[in-house]
């Protein structure tokens, strides 16, 4: 039975596909190699960096739930980001926002540096500036909505019209949601790109990334790249996304009723002094989030009222929340930016970002809601007690 239903599509992701011994799970190929038929007689798969059994069901069932037609699957998020930049030569040009995520941001301002490409640093959500670099006519748009770690969100359909009366290619970073909760391919995007270490997989135990295309044409092409600078994912890590995957649809449903009963706890709360979550009506981007995903998530963002004392305490004090990297796993994360997931930013393009120092970075996991929001309730209630 084929269907069209995301829920349906990533719980069915390689059932019944074993046509040798009936295995209902998609089993693991573990060979580095893989024999010929006969002389220059070669199979579907002759070695597993071009090609594997196990890695492919996940490309294709990644594929499927964002609606692309080719899926590559890397060994680490990082890795699906450096892919997509073989795309570019020295005379191109790459658009990237002023706050996307650290390690893309050193990527990318490293490999600037190096001549590999020119790029643009704007503030996308700043329709002048971004107007002004498209006209520069990059050759590839990089877009992240929502926003790591400040929940920003850009218009991914009129961004992607601006883009193609300029000939630009446009890749949207979708980790904060995953294809059940955002497609931008059918916004008129030409690559999603995942970590799939966070929500795909879910259960912080492996680390990998996606790359899809929307055409052939275009997969094609980062596939033959991804293969020869040998950056694509093995057997086992794809073999446990595939188990991880499954749950997606349910996983993201308990975060979902988790977040939205915490945000509702920590408003008016008095140690916060402002919180960054797109399901809020205040939020900026919370109408164009409405219109283009189908839900707001499960990461938030805010910022203590008070200085370095009270970050401090705030992570002394929490006890169910993990004070840690990653995020989109069952587990409750808390992290902070500017020293952690940000810190491959020098200080003056963070506070160019709006990364400041108090600004906290929640994941909020599948625990009892009950246990979460006691937790994070009582380590806010510590700072209220400490002296700047």
């Amino acid at each position: 039975m084929k269907s069209d239903k995301l829920t349906t599509v990533a719980v069915r992701a390689g059932i019944n596909s074993d046509k040798h011994h009936g295995a209902v799970v998609a089993a693991i190929h573990l060979s580095s190699t893989y024999s010929l038929k006969g002389f220059n007689k070669k199979r579907q798969y002759d070695y597993s960096r071009t090609g594997n059994p196990t890695r492919a069901t996940l490309a294709e069932v990644i594929a499927d739930l964002e609606g692309g037609s080719t899926g590559i699957i890397t060994s680490t998020g990082m890795s699906a980001i450096h892919l997509v930049c073989q795309l570019l030569s020295s005379n191109d040009t790459l658009l990237i926002p002023h706050d996307c995520y650290g390690g893309s941001y050193r990527l990318f301002t490293y490999l600037a540096e190096r001549g590999l490409f020119k790029l643009l640093i704007v503030d996308q959500n700043d329709d002048q500036q971004l107007k002004q670099a498209i006209a520069k006519k990059p050759k590839l748009i990089l877009l992240e909505s929502p926003s790591n770690p400040l929940l920003r969100i850009v218009d991914i359909k009129q961004i992607c019209a601006q883009a193609k009366s300029v000939g630009a290619l446009v890749a949207v970073d979708n980790t904060f949601l995953s294809p059940l909760l955002q497609r931008p391919l059918d916004l008129g995007a030409d690559i999603v790109i995942h970590s799939t270490t966070k929500f795909i997989n879910g259960h912080s135990d492996v680390v990998g990334g996606a790359v899809i295309a929307k055409n052939s044409e275009l997969g094609e092409k980062l596939a033959w790249w991804a293969n020869c600078i040998g950056i694509t994912g093995s057997a086992f890590d794809s073999f446990l996304t595939l188990r991880g995957i499954k749950t997606l649809p349910v996983r993201l449903k308990q975060h979902k009723e988790n977040t939205e009963q915490l945000i509702a706890f920590l408003q008016g709360h008095p140690a916060i002094d402002k919180i960054y979550y797109p399901g809020l009506t205040d939020h900026p981007g919370h109408e164009i989030a409405k219109a283009q995903q189908h839900g707001f998530g499960s990461m938030f963002s805010f910022e203590l009222k008070g200085g370095e004392a009270q970050v401090k305490a705030l992570f002394a004090n929490v006890e169910l929340f993990t004070l840690a990297q990653s995020l989109g796993g069952v587990e409750s994360l808390i992290a902070h930016p500017s020293t952690m997931t940000h810190a491959g930013m020098v200080i003056e393009a963070q506070i160019a970002a709006g990364i400041s120092q108090n600004l906290i970075r929640v994941s909020v996991g599948i625990e009892d809601i009950n246990d979460i929001v006691a937790d994070l309730g009582q380590a806010l209630n510590a700072t209220l007690t400490v002296e700047n």
